[in-house]
């Protein structure tokens, strides 16, 4: 019995800007501060490989709203939505009804709502009421990689079941106006906000890419290189500069030993579909597989077009994938970084 990934639909909000639009509000943003610390924090933005960002939020109001409590507010409408159009949009790609789903996985890092979104959805879609719930939370980047291993075990246990994996993110909604550390500047030039969903199955007749493994691996002592703190003015972004450093450092051990088990070598791999963490996480993943003939051009066109939306992103990059005709056989490494530190893998055959 193998466990297959069906479809994956993606859903973006209402509101966009391209790049060369957001500045004139970064003029109003640093208004006071040093006019070289303008010019770099515009450089750094012009810079960061994002043509274009959605938002939840009209630039103005991410510009002007100071309360975590309202931006808060707007995050938990606003991925209500998305949420049940992206679920919605997968459906009916799968030609699914909504109480076909025996297990509803959500993914969200950048915002707060208990009860949390599959709630919702399960009343607004009329989902089974012994659907099993699992809302994952505190995951970043990397949570939309670790629902769908969630998801495989589920099904791996259960067969002749379906499962549903929603991420809906709004990074712009953590965006802090006090705040003009790097670190809230670099996420503010990279991210953006997006929802997408994965749907899963262990019945024998759905077709899609088969799971073949999957396996997640810890950096000891590193918790301290990426996440949010937790402030009276909202989630505030913690991002070392030493995540690219310590990726390279740790990349031989985060793959190879997991290739190996599965009696592959990185030529073997025909689609690295990985998460587009930022402009020097994915030049340096880029320079590290060209050796092998590879490219990662999906991961940086979704960079492009929309920017980082954290869990979401590399599903937004499987899409464009499979939205190809694959050839039967080729084999694709999914791969995303989070906070604790963490990278989290999953090998699929086409």
């Amino acid at each position: 019995m193998s466990v297959k990934i069906v479809n994956v639909a993606t859903e973006n909000p209402n509101f966009s800007r391209e790049t060369k639009d957001v500045l004139p509000f970064l003029d109003v943003w640093l208004a006071g501060q040093d006019e070289r610390f303008q010019r770099k924090v515009k450089k750094i933005f012009e810079g960061a490989n994002v043509d274009k960002r959605y938002s939840i939020m009209d630039p103005e109001e991410v510009f002007s709203i100071h309360s975590f409590e309202t931006r808060n507010a707007i995050y938990a409408r606003e991925m209500i939505i998305l949420g049940e159009k992206v679920l919605t949009k997968a459906l009916q790609k799968a030609n699914w009804k909504p109480e076909t789903l025996d297990y509803i996985i959500t993914v969200s890092c950048t915002g707060i709502m208990i009860p949390s979104l599959d709630a919702y959805l399960i009343n607004s879609l009329k989902l089974k009421q012994d659907i099993v719930r699992l809302p994952v939370t505190e995951m970043g980047c990397v949570g939309g990689v670790s629902g769908i291993i969630y998801a495989k075990n589920f099904l791996k246990a259960n067969p002749n079941k379906r499962a549903a994996v929603i991420t809906v993110e709004s990074p712009t909604a953590t965006f802090q106006l006090d705040d003009f550390s790097m670190a809230n500047i670099v996420s503010a030039a990279i991210f953006g906000d997006g929802a997408a969903c994965v749907l899963l199955s262990s019945y024998p007749e759905d077709e899609g890419p088969k799971i073949i493994d999957e396996s997640m691996y810890h950096f000891y002592d590193k918790e301290h290189m990426m996440g949010f703190e937790l402030t009276n003015q909202g989630l505030k972004m913690i991002l070392d500069i030493e995540v690219p450093d310590t990726i390279e450092a740790h990349f031989p051990a985060i793959l190879i030993p997991f290739l190996e088990r599965n009696k592959l070598e990185i030529k073997d791999i025909d689609h690295l579909i990985f998460h587009p963490g930022g402009k020097k996480i994915v030049n340096l993943v880029e320079g590290l597989f060209s050796e092998f003939g590879k490219n990662i051009d999906d991961t940086k066109e979704v960079l492009r077009l929309f920017g980082n939306m954290s869990s979401a992103t590399v599903l937004y990059v499987l899409e464009r994938i499979m939205n190809n005709d694959v050839p039967k056989g080729e084999r694709g490494l999914m791969l995303s970084f989070g906070p604790g530190f963490t990278a989290q893998r999953v090998l699929l055959e086409f």
